[in-house]
C-alpha cells in the first residue's frame, strides 16, 4: 500500500531534482541513473545555476539550525517558568475593590468651553457630557469615540441626568430651561420646562418616580412631573443660590446645598425642610446621600451604631456628604444635623463627589486639578490622581463597568480604568 504524499506535484519534482543533483555531485552514478529512470527525469542534466543545485544540503543544514534554536528556546522557557513559580505572589484584589488609577484610558475632546457635568447611561455604554458651550455630547466610553451632539440650549448647560432606565436624558441650563431628551427616539427634545427665574444649576430624577428635581440661582428647588412638564412643588428655604440637589435611594428625601454655606434635607412628599446643616466656611458646591451599602464601612470608621439593629434593613437617607469651597468634605448625620467627620486633603474648592458602587470608597474632584479616593472604612485618602491640567469640575462612576469619568475647565473629559 502506497503512503499518500503531502507534497504537491511541483514540490515532488523539485525534491527529485534536488536529490538527483546531490547524487550526481557526490559521485553516486548508479543511484543517480536509477532514480533518474524511476522518476522519469531522462532529460535531467545537473546545472549549478538551477535553483535545485545544492538545495538538499541547504534544507538539511537549515533544519539542524532550527532544531538547535527550538532546543535553546525550550531551555529558556523552562528557566522562565521556574523563575515565575518562585516569584513572590501578590494577593489578588477583588474586582469590587477596584479604584481608578492613572494614566487615563481615554481623553475625549470636542467641547469648546469648560465641562460642567459627566453622566453615564445606566444601561448602554454611553457617556454624556454637558458644557458651557451650550451643548451636550454623547460618547462611547468603551471605544472613546464621539457619537453625537445635542443642541437646543442657548446658554451654558449646567447639569445632566439620565432617568433610572435610561429612557430619558434631563438637562438644565443658564438659559432658565430644563429639557427632556428621548434617548429611544434619536435623542429628540420632547419637552422644555419653564419656571425658574435665574440660572438652573442642578437637575436630577427622583428614583422610581416621574419627578424631576431642579435647583437654581433664584434660591428655590422645584419638583416637576416629567410626563406633563408641570411644576408640582417649589421648595423655599435657602438664602442664596442652590448649587446642587441629590435624591435618596428610596426617593423620599432630597439633599441640597447652597451659596448660603449650608446644606439641607427635604421631605419630598411634604415639600418641607427636614434638617439644616451648618459648619462649612464657604459655598457648599456639592452634596450626596451616603448609600446604605456604605453604612457598615462608616460605622467601623467612626465606631457608631446604625440606628437599625438589622443592618440589612438600613434606612436610606441617614447620612449626607458635602463638599465645599472651604476645601473640605464633611459627613453629617441627617436625623440630628450633627457633623460626624471632616475630610481634609484638597488644596482648592471641592467640586464633585461620588461613592464607589461597592460603598467602600468616596471619590472627590477639586479645583486643585486632582481626583482623590477616600477609604470610608478608615476615613482617609488612599490615592490622589493628577486628573486634569485645569480645575476638575465633575466626576461620575459607571455602575455597569469598572470605570470613572471626570470633566474639567480644560474642556476635556477623561475615562479612568479601575483596577
Amino acid at each position: 500500500m502506497t503512503a499518500t504524499s503531502i507534497l504537491s506535484e511541483r514540490q515532488k519534482d523539485e525534491l527529485h531534482k534536488a536529490i538527483l543533483d546531490y547524487l550526481s555531485t557526490s559521485g553516486f552514478e548508479e543511484a543517480f541513473k536509477a532514480l533518474k529512470n524511476e522518476t522519469e527525469n531522462d532529460d535531467f542534466v545537473p546545472d549549478p545555476k538551477q535553483k535545485y543545485a545544492g538545495l538538499l544540503e541547504k534544507k538539511w543544514t537549515s533544519v539542524i539550525r532550527l532544531q538547535k534554536k527550538i532546543m535553546e528556546l525550550e531551555t529558556k522557557a523552562t528557566q522562565m517558568q521556574e523563575e515565575l513559580n518562585n516569584a513572590p505572589t501578590r494577593k489578588p484584589t477583588s474586582s469590587v475593590d477596584w479604584i481608578p488609577r492613572g494614566p487615563e484610558r481615554y481623553t475625549l475632546v470636542g467641547h469648546r468651553s469648560p465641562i460642567t457635568r459627566v453622566c453615564f447611561h445606566p444601561v448602554y455604554q454611553m457617556l454624556a457630557s454637558a458644557s458651557e458651550d451650550t451643548t451636550i455630547k454623547l460618547w462611547d466610553y468603551e471605544t472613546g469615540e464621539y457619537e453625537r451632539t445635542l443642541k437646543g440650549h442657548t446658554k451654558a448647560v449646567q447639569d445632566i441626568a439620565f432617568d433610572g432606565k435610561g429612557n430619558h436624558l434631563i438637562s438644565c441650563s443658564a438659559d432658565l430651561t430644563i429639557k427632556v431628551w428621548d434617548t429611544n427616539n434619536d435623542y429628540k427634545c420632547i419637552r422644555t420646562l419653564y419656571g425658574h427665574d435665574h440660572n438652573i444649576s442642578s437637575v436630577t430624577m427622583i428614583p422610581s418616580t416621574d419627578i424631576i428635581a431642579s435647583s437654581s440661582r433664584d434660591k428655590t428647588i422645584k419638583l416637576w412631573e416629567m410626563s406633563t412638564g408641570y411644576c408640582t412643588k417649589t421648595l423655599v428655604g435657602h438664602l442664596d443660590w442652590v448649587r446642587k440637589v441629590f435624591p435618596s435611594e428610596d426617593g423620599k428625601w432630597l439633599a441640597s446645598c447652597s451659596n448660603d454655606q449650608t446644606a439641607r434635607v427635604w421631605d419630598i412628599q411634604k415639600g418641607e425642610s427636614r434638617m439644616e446643616f451648618r459648619g462649612h466656611e464657604h459655598v457648599v458646591e456639592c452634596v450626596i446621600f451616603l448609600p446604605t451599602i456604605s453604612y457598615p464601612f462608616i460605622t467601623e470608621w467612626l465606631d457608631i451604631k446604625i440606628n437599625n439593629s438589622n443592618k440589612d434593613q438600613a434606612v436610606a437617607g441617614q447620612y449626607i456628604i458635602t463638599g465645599s469651597r472651604d476645601k473640605t468634605i464633611k459627613l453629617w448625620d441627617v436625623s440630628t444635623g450633627q457633623l460626624l467627620s471632616t475630610l481634609v486633603g484638597h488644596d482648592n474648592w471641592v467640586r464633585g463627589l461620588v461613592v464607589h458602587p461597592n460603598g467602600k470608597y468616596l471619590v472627590s474632584v477639586s479645583d486643585d486639578k486632582t481626583m482623590k479616593i477616600w477609604d470610608l472604612k478608615m476615613g482617609r485618602c488612599v490615592k490622589t490622581i493628577e486628573a486634569h491640567s485645569h480645575f476638575t469640575t465633575c466626576v461620575s462612576y459607571c455602575t455597569t463597568s469598572p470605570i470613572v469619568a471626570t470633566g474639567s475647565v480644560d474642556q476635556s473629559l477623561k475615562i479612568w480604568q479601575c483596577r
